[in-house]
């Protein structure tokens, strides 16, 4: 069924609603929920702290009336560049409260990045952490904000959260505000705004997979009303869980399925700040025994590490509670997927591998936990109310079992009202090639039993003499001989075949790379796909380079393998020292470097 440009955009009615109500005042208000533990938070260096609905409701409403304080209306917008702590919630509920933007920065951006986000959007304001901790090191975040912000003169205040106490944070006078000093002045009592459901809510962009990053505009009433969904049908939420999503509050995850789904069906939840294998390769077993979590919520990466780090390290804890583990960011390699259900989740708990995008604030395809059969590597089936197609160039539909492309053929709540500052590129994004349909950019296929299994990025694909090859089917074939933790493979120019597949692989642990495995890896490729596809080279390297979602930069290994350096946008980039080792391991290689 296809439905007009406009109408697909304007198919959702008005209503008011204030998301900050409905995720915080309706607990803080319950007998039964007002003193539970909404957040609890555990820093990288051992700090632990928790904040009940009740109090969470006094910091919000503090943190809102300091905003006002500042000048700052509804429809401003603010940049945070915060981690994962108790306080980055408080202020994206604030600006929730009072109908001010907001647009959240990973705190791992460079300063280039997040002043590319700070003007792009206008903001008045950016609220930031003095400094965050990761793998040991001190990240001075404040300092990354005053070099951002030279040069520009739209912000009017810096507001600094000082999680590291003792370090040497300068401040702007006249500029530069102290967040605890704020919320201690400011008055408890914040009314939320009336807001109409469709009204900008917040925006968040891209993590830059394919280019330039989009600043996504999410409606704030429709966003509560999916991702409420969402979270209560697809994880199975329930008040009395410990849930723990290991997101970045930079991706979109954390904002759907914590800040606004999670407490909007009042849970208890986990946050935490740091790496999930820092100081020892326990450290997230170590987390789920002490809160005895029952429903995790993490990327296929996190899951593969694990594996990675085998089975003996899973052994040393008591994982009993978990129920639910879920899974969203990359395809979850049928060898990850069962690996992790016997060692992790004691052959009983449930997997409920999901797919979503930026743009669509949640996960249109996912299992219903109980109701709807496991599939290892299956994204599940269509969510309520969404209506999803593989399709042809055409955008007819293709046969159960026909690749295509993913598309939406009806809105939802949740899906993406605008980029901000620039309609025509949103229209053209998403629905210009082919018109009545979302298009996804995402190829797919659709089994027998309406469940999908989404194969890549339709621009993953290489043509060798002639022959279409989806990287993901190689990809697909290399991941499961069991050397192989993670592959990409991606297209070098050729003067005869027009291109040829070039492998990157990890390799599990007590896997040497050598001649041998490389020839038997290709000789993987060929028996399962054919002599076309066999890669010309397989380079195996200790890490790949990602987003911050868990996203492997596969436009960045082709920028590496044929121009030996990086020159397109890094701002998605989570680790530049993954891309130094790469692009020094190469080097090493190319002929003639010895």
């Amino acid at each position: 069924m296809k439905c007009s440009q406009s109408n697909f955009i304007q198919q959702l009615h008005s209503a008011c609603i204030n998301v900050c109500e409905n995720c915080v005042d309706r607990h803080a208000k319950h007998p039964m929920y007002r003193n539970k533990v909404a957040l609890f938070f555990e820093g990288e260096d051992g700090e632990r702290r928790s904040v009940t609905y009740l109090q969470l409701h006094d910091a919000v409403s503090r943190f809102a009336n300091a905003l006002k304080s500042l000048g700052l209306r509804r429809g401003d917008v603010v940049c945070v560049y915060m981690q994962n702590l108790i306080e980055t919630y408080v202020v994206l509920l604030a600006c929730l409260r009072i109908g001010v933007l907001y647009n959240t920065v990973f705190a791992g951006f460079s300063a280039e990045a997040l002043r590319e986000r700070i003007v792009r959007c206008g903001a008045r304001a950016v609220i930031c952490s003095n400094g965050s901790l990761r793998r040991g090191r001190v990240l001075r975040l404040k300092d990354t904000v005053d070099q951002a912000l030279q040069g520009v003169d739209t912000v009017e205040h810096v507001i600094v959260y000082r999680r590291l106490p003792d370090l040497d944070t300068p401040m702007t006078p006249g500029r530069d505000l102290d967040f605890q000093s704020l919320l201690a002045s400011a008055s408890p009592d914040c009314p939320p705004e009336v807001l109409e459901a469709n009204e900008p809510g917040f925006l968040i962009f891209t993590s830059g997979t394919t280019g330039r990053p989009k600043g996504i505009v999410h409606a704030g009433g429709g966003f509560l009303l999916g991702t409420y969904a969402y979270t209560k049908f697809q994880l199975d939420l329930r008040p009395e869980d410990v849930y723990w999503n290991t997101a970045d509050i930079g991706w979109l995850t954390s904002h759907i399925f914590v800040l606004v789904g999670g407490l909007a069906l009042g849970t208890t939840t986990l946050l935490y700040e740091g790496a999930l294998d820092w100081p020892k390769a326990g450290r997230l077993y170590e987390m789920i025994e002490r809160y005895r979590v029952n429903k995790l919520f993490s990327a296929p990466t996190a899951y593969r590490m694990m594996m990675k780090h085998g089975e003996d390290v899973a052994r040393q804890y008591d994982l009993s509670s978990l129920e639910l583990l879920v899974s969203v960011g990359e395809p979850f390699n049928p060898e990850a997927w069962h690996w992790v259900r016997r060692v992790v989740g004691g052959d009983v708990a449930v997997i409920n591998n999901t797919w979503g995008q930026t743009e669509t604030g949640g996960t249109p395809l996912a299992l219903l936990p109980g109701a709807v059969p496991m599939k290892p590597g299956s994204c599940g089936v269509p969510f309520f109310g969404h209506d999803l197609a593989v399709v042809d160039e055409e955008g007819r539909e293709v046969p159960d079992g026909v690749p295509g492309y993913l598309v939406i053929r009806r809105p939802f709540p949740s899906l993406a009202r605008d980029v901000y500052g620039d309609r025509n590129l949103y229209l053209n994004a998403y629905f210009s090639r082919m018109p009545g349909l979302y298009f996804t950019g995402d190829s797919a296929v659709r089994d027998a039993d309406g469940h999908f299994w989404v194969l890549g990025r339709v621009d993953d694909v290489i043509n060798v003499s002639g022959h279409r090859i989806s990287t993901m089917e190689m990809e697909s074939s290399l991941i499961q001989h069991p050397a192989v933790v993670e592959a990409a493979v991606v297209g070098e120019p050729d003067e005869v075949k027009g291109q040829v597949p070039v492998a990157f692989v990890t390799l599990e642990r007590g896997w040497e790379p050598g001649t041998d495995l490389e020839e038997e890896l290709k000789a993987r490729v060929v028996a399962d796909i054919g002599s076309f596809a066999r890669p010309a080279r397989v380079y195996f390297v200790e890490a790949m380079p990602k987003t911050r979602s868990g996203k492997i930069l596969r436009r960045m290994l082709r920028e590496i393998l044929q121009t030996g350096e990086v020159k397109g946008d890094v701002t998605g980039l989570e680790d530049w020292e993954v891309v130094e080792r790469l692009l020094q391991d190469l080097r090493e290689r190319a002929p003639g470097s010895e």
